[in-house]
């Protein structure tokens, strides 16, 4: 047997490998530093074996797929023989006999896997005839577009969507030569129980699904003399964006976003992390008066439209425990439209008065299906006229052609220009349960914020539980404390759910988030599986170290807008910023 210091080891390209718990061939090969292309595999799902781009060759020359083949003492793999290159040439012909091969126009094509590959293995002639297509787009999610006559059947969308979400809106249909993926029945995508979460459009090696784009309607606003266009910028945008100018993965670009939308011709632009910190005082708020009370527990969180819409899909019995706060994309809206509104009324000259428009720059595609809720509706408009994603906003600085290496960061805009740190963490899963718990400290004192850190809240992990003192001890020395649930993923959300229900475990306050690791990882961000996310997660933790302000109710413009009533006032304060 071979063996290495005494590990099991086995042979890649003539190189000896150890063998350290690789559930495949495929793991190891790229842990030894040799690339071997895929189209249908991901780590975090299930191996499905569809693509068979991933094929290597055995000491007896046998052709094996690497992805569903573990790794055994002995085993001699090459990667790159002139039979393999030969194989897998010919799937990717089969594959693009079957496709729409319309790339120029193709939402994709600027990183398509299968172009991609299709470039690397030379092919530029398909030999096989073409099969039969259905083009028929199905547009009708406010957030994803179907393309059928552009999927290879590689199966991910539909692992993602069960395995990972539990919502199962698509599946595979029909069989033979008319296999594809969609709706059961060939229903409209926006008729089944989609989340609108996008992940199947994040895994996609393709165009065969895709976020739907609102860059042309942005354009015409920014072309619009008469409408003032302003934008607000979601936390983890800016820890995401930099991905798409080959910045390391993580960097705080947000200075160069703020420089990048004035120079694109927006006339105010914001930081969603005041609304967070809005968010935090307001769902305290809504916490501590139902413990008081004796209110339904345990409080969901709502900032995540995803997330909400599953529950009134699964388990309308929980839409009493969700929180009734506004998420902070909505939060904003409302303020911005709320302050035109007041502007409007106190402007004499009626002819100078612009339209005013708000652009929400968000890294989630549900924020499309969410600013269209009715019952986030402000006096029966939109707050938040429309929303983009980090991709989108890529296009627009690519589209005007801004060199964004070389812009210079600038500042957001007064008078709603500070968010706090807790604010910014939104952007990470915990992040909302930390900036909570910072609502209830000395905000002055920084160790103490620090420590915060490590009860637990933190960290990328599917399910994390946290336990923390909370009000005076008791007579016989007993301290309360609060049981608090961070989970990501709904998946883990609905096992969570079971549990609760089940009277297994019992929680105070739940903070959930539809997608793995938070809105870091949202399907509207620049897409790298998931080796980005620790990265992006440091990003944003930096970016709450490097803020003057660390907690919510610390920020001056926020400590400023509840005390001079103009618009937090009474009623109003609620009607803007909860929506029930």
């Amino acid at each position: 047997m071979s063996t290495i210091n005494n590990k099991k080891t086995m042979t890649v390209n003539g190189r000896p490998v150890p063998i350290e718990g690789e559930k495949n061939l495929l793991d190891l090969i790229r842990k030894a530093g040799f690339e071997v292309p895929t189209l249908c595999y991901h780590s975090h799902l299930s191996t499905f074996g569809a693509c068979r781009m991933c094929i290597v060759e055995d000491k007896r020359g046998s052709i094996i797929a690497s992805c569903s083949t573990p790794p055994k003492a002995g085993m001699e793999i090459k990667t790159n023989t002139p039979k393999i290159r030969e194989y897998r040439k010919m799937i990717l012909e089969l594959m693009l006999a079957d496709h729409n091969r319309d790339c120029v126009t193709c939402e994709k094509r600027r990183d398509c896997e299968l172009l991609n590959l299709a470039k690397r293995f030379g092919v530029d002639t398909v030999r096989f005839e073409t099969y039969s297509m259905d083009g028929t787009k199905d547009m009708s999610s406010p957030a994803i577009i179907r393309h059928p006559d552009k999927c290879i059947l590689c199966g991910d969308c539909i692992r993602i969507c069960d395995e990972i979400q539990n919502v199962g809106a698509i599946d595979f249909t029909d069989r033979g030569s008319r296999m594809g993926v969609g709706p059961a029945f060939d229903m409209p995508l926006a008729e089944t129980d989609c989340v609108n979460c996008g992940q199947c459009a994040a895994v996609c090696p393709t165009a065969a699904i895709t976020i739907k784009s609102n860059v042309q309607e942005v354009w015409e606003m920014l072309n619009d003399e008469n409408t003032i266009v302003q934008a607000q910028v979601a936390p983890a945008v800016r820890v995401a964006l930099g991905d798409e100018f080959n910045f390391p993965h993580g960097t705080n670009v947000m200075g160069k976003i703020v420089a990048a939308l004035r120079k694109l011709g927006f006339d105010e632009v914001y930081d969603t992390t005041t609304s967070a910190d809005l968010t935090v005082i307001e769902e305290a708020k809504e916490f501590v008066e139902r413990l008081q009370k004796g209110g339904k527990l345990p409080l969901f969180t709502s900032c995540c439209p995803a997330w909400v819409k599953y529950a009134e899909n699964k388990h309308p019995e929980l839409l009493d425990n969700i929180s009734s706060c506004k998420s902070p994309m909505e939060m904003f809206g409302s303020l911005l439209k709320e302050r035109a509104k007041l502007d409007a009324a106190n402007n004499t000259d009626k002819k100078k008065a612009k339209v005013v428009k708000n652009i929400a720059i968000m890294p989630c595609t549900a924020k499309k299906y969410e600013v269209g809720r009715e019952n986030l509706l402000l006096d029966g408009e939109r707050a938040v006229d429309l929303t983009i994603t980090t991709q989108e906003l890529a296009s627009l600085i690519i589209e005007a052609g801004l060199n964004f290496e070389d812009i210079e960061p600038e500042a957001v805009d007064m008078p709603f220009g500070i968010g706090s740190g807790a604010g910014v963490i939104f952007g990470v899963t915990g992040g909302v349960t930390e900036a909570v718990i910072r609502n209830v400290v000395d905000p002055q004192n920084r160790t103490e914020l620090d420590e915060i850190a490590f009860t637990g809240v933190r960290g990328l992990e599917g399910v994390k539980e946290v336990k923390l003192p909370f009000g005076e001890p008791a007579e016989d020395g007993d301290q309360p404390t609060l049981s608090i649930a961070i989970v990501n993923g709904l998946k883990n959300t609905e096992n969570l759910i079971q549990s609760i229900q089940a009277g297994e475990a019992y929680y105070d306050f739940v903070e959930v988030m539809a997608c793995q690791g938070g809105c870091i990882a949202g399907a509207g961000q620049p897409f790298v599986i998931g080796r980005a996310r620790p990265e992006r997660s440091e990003g944003i933790y930096n970016a709450d170290k490097m803020s003057n302000v660390r907690t919510s109710q610390a920020n001056p413009v926020v400590e400023a807008l509840y005390k001079d009533g103009a618009i937090l006032s009474g009623h109003n304060a609620h009607r803007l910023l909860h929506y029930k």
